[in-house]
Order: structure tokens, then sequence, then C-alpha cells
């Protein structure tokens, strides 16, 4: 059976174990990481040197890295769905997927979401926050308007594009920060939100986080 390691809580996790929800992929899932600790297990460590999560062991295979992960299960068990093994089609969600992470990611997920809402008030630093929230407008201004008429970031159908950036917005959207108007990023979350492995594995409270690095 698929064990996947990781807090609920843990953006990165979420993403896994949304694409797990959604290939409906019979699975173990360990809590680890945070207060959960185990991440400096000789066992853990033999599976991820780096001692962090997500980790995934699939029948022997351990896989470490969220959108390594993410392209791993897809290439095993959703070569229907969230796989092409043409090298182009495959670049289209693959662009988004690095965007998300050397873009996107660093500018809410470390300069929002750590620099404000993870870090207690007298520590924080309103000018990473406010290039923050800046950057991250205008990411998601670029995204606005590339969703103009999709349904999802590629067309009509979910992608692992999706799955890499549209596990953010439960957090852009529930911490209290300044965004711009985006209507097309709004509908396209509210769609997320109808998708039950969404509901399930991405929109899980982190209020337990607030103040604590």
């Amino acid at each position: 059976m698929l064990k996947v390691w990781g807090r609920r809580n843990s953006l990165n996790v979420q993403k896994v174990m949304w694409l797990v929800g959604e290939l409906n992929l019979s699975h173990e899932h360990i809590a680890a990481g945070g207060d959960f600790g185990k991440l400096d297990t000789p066992a853990y460590l033999a599976m991820n040197p780096h001692g962090r999560i997500p980790t995934i062991d699939d029948e022997g295979h351990a896989v470490w890295e969220s959108h390594a992960i993410l392209r791993y299960l897809a290439a095993r068990y959703g070569k229907d769905r969230f796989w092409s093994d043409d090298a182009f089609e495959r670049s289209n969600y693959e662009r988004w997927m690095d965007w998300s992470a050397t873009t996107l990611q660093p500018a809410f997920l470390n300069d929002v979401f750590w620099a404000f809402y993870r870090t207690p008030d007298a520590e924080r630093d309103w000018s990473i926050i406010n290039r923050g929230v800046e950057q991250s407008a205008k990411h998601f201004g670029l995204l606005d308007r590339w969703l103009q008429g999709k349904e999802h970031m590629l067309g009509e159908s979910l992608s692992l594009a999706d799955i890499t950036t549209g596990a953010l917005l439960f957090r852009y959207y529930g911490i209290e920060i300044e965004r711009p108007s985006l209507p097309n990023v709004e509908a396209w979350y509210e769609r997320l939100k109808a998708r039950p492995a969404y509901r399930e594995h991405v929109m899980v409270a982190f209020n337990d986080l607030y103040g604590k690095r």
C-alpha cells in the first residue's frame, strides 16, 4: 500500500494528498513533521536524507519533494488523466508546476504566510510582508488573465498545474491581507472547492500555525 508521511496542514503534503484523493488511491497517511516529529529517525532519513515532508513509500520505492512525488504518482497511476508521454504536452503543466514552485510559492508562502501569519506580531518585518503581498498580487493577476475563458489552468480538465497552484488558494483567501479583484481566480477557486478531494485534503484548518514558526 502507498504510504504518505507528513502533517495534514502542510501545503506540500496537501498537494500530494489532493492528487492521491483525485486518483482514489488506497493509502496510509502517517503523521510526521512539526509536533509529530519522526523526521530525524534513522528509518525516515534512510528514505529522505533531507528529513523533510512529504515523503512517500510506494511498494518499497521512496520518493521525496512534493512536485517529484506528483510527477511519480501521475506517471504511475494517472496516465489517462494527469500524465502524458508526449514531451511537449507534458511541458504544458510542468511549466506551471515550476512557476508555482519558483515564483508564486516563494512570494506568498515565504514572504506572506510565513512572514505574516506564522510570525509573532512583535517579530514581523513589514518590508518583507508588503513585498510579498505586492508580488503575490502581481503573480495572481497574471494567473487571472491566463484563466480567462478556462475552466481550469489548461482547459476543461484538472491537471498537475491546478494542483500545484490551486493548493495555495485556501491560504491566500484565508488570511487577512489585501488582495486585488481576481474574478477568474475566484471562479476557479470555487470550482476547486466543489471537488471532494480538495475539500478533504486542502481545506484543512491551519489556525494552529498562527504565530508559530
